[in-house]
């Protein structure tokens, strides 16, 4: 009888990163069922595989909701997400059942600042442009102002939350010879204003005076279509756009008509609404617009330490320890 008490269902809703598939096939206490593929776990299939778990591996494409916890019943215990986000948790249904939430911040910190940069730089430099005239012949000669984009030295860059991912974006942008910062969020930074030369403002005079605008904050109800159409009329027409949080923090409609009206220079996004975004999406159509697919965290160090961090976070808890990164509900 204690033998069966120990072993315990552990749904997991996608395939996950070799290490951490290791480690919880390890896991004698945990009898594993998985969907075993790369694409997403269809409705139908996550309700079926939930039932009666103990334990929930889901990633940031899974919406677990009231149904889903409805049909998990009260065996589930702990849910862990392969991700730093849990926008797609119902975080108010979960904390009402008792039911614990690991989830992977700090160990994509790095990796999703990394691709910042390579995305403002691509973006600023207008490289997708130019990669495709060498391609298509448009390259006929040297010209003074041919290619011509937007370079960092003696900017002022305003960083839309200055978390953990704002601040390691931040720090790796300084040596590019950033004249100021700017950044806005909950509180002042008084720690970080003297490292960086930067200043806590508002909402309105980091738009107004940024050069480049990149979006590293959470998705709340306070932030959801935060850079909408009157954001946008704040920049300036020279400023570049960034944004690796939430596709949904910034309201497309009003990016595209920024974009294709000359009220911003350029945008790079590595997030969207919908992911994936349709193909025949009018950001799509543009040239002044880069948008890369959710790729952030996408090394192969940090997606196994992702998956490690993930699988320790359901263990411990189904053990009914101190999780590695636990989200306090």
């Amino acid at each position: 009888m204690k033998a069966a008490q120990q072993i315990m269902k552990v749904f997991v809703t996608r395939r996950i990163p070799p290490e951490g598939h290791k480690l919880l096939s390890q896991a004698a206490l945990c009898k594993v069922q998985q969907w075993d593929s790369d694409e997403p776990i269809p409705r139908a299939e996550l309700l079926k595989g939930i039932a009666g778990a103990h334990g929930l591996i889901c990633l940031l494409s899974d919406k677990i909701d009231k149904e889903v916890l409805d049909t998990a019943g009260p065996s589930l215990k702990v849910i862990s997400t392969l991700s730093v986000g849990f926008d797609h948790l119902a975080l108010d249904e979960i904390k009402k059942r008792g039911i614990r939430v690991g989830y992977t911040p700090d160990v994509l910190t790095d990796a999703t600042a990394e691709l910042t940069v390579a995305l403002l730089l691509t973006t600023c430099r207008r490289l997708p442009e130019a990669i495709q005239e060498v391609k298509n012949g448009g390259w006929k000669t040297w010209a003074p102002m041919w290619m011509c984009g937007y370079g960092l030295s003696n900017s002022t860059v305003g960083v839309i939350g200055l978390g953990r991912i704002g601040l390691a974006i931040a720090r790796r942008l300084k040596p590019f010879g950033v004249k100021k910062f700017l950044y806005t969020g909950r509180q002042p930074k008084p720690e970080c204003d003297e490292e960086l030369n930067a200043e806590f403002v508002s909402c309105e005079k980091l738009a107004e005076e940024s050069d480049f605008v990149i979006v590293s904050c959470s998705l709340t109800p306070k932030t959801v279509g935060f850079c909408n159409k009157d954001f946008f009329k704040k920049m300036k027409k020279t400023s570049i756009f960034i944004n690796t949080s939430r596709g949904s923090v910034v309201n497309q409609e009003d990016l595209y008509e920024a974009l294709a009206s000359g009220q911003i220079a350029a945008a790079g996004l590595d997030v969207t609404t919908p992911e994936p975004l349709p193909t025949d999406h009018p950001l799509l159509s543009l040239k002044n617009c880069v948008i890369l697919p959710h790729i952030g965290s996408a090394t192969y160090a940090t997606r196994n330490a992702m998956s490690v961090l993930n699988v320790n976070n359901l263990l411990k808890g189904l053990a009914g320890e101190e999780m590695p990164s636990e989200l306090k509900l």
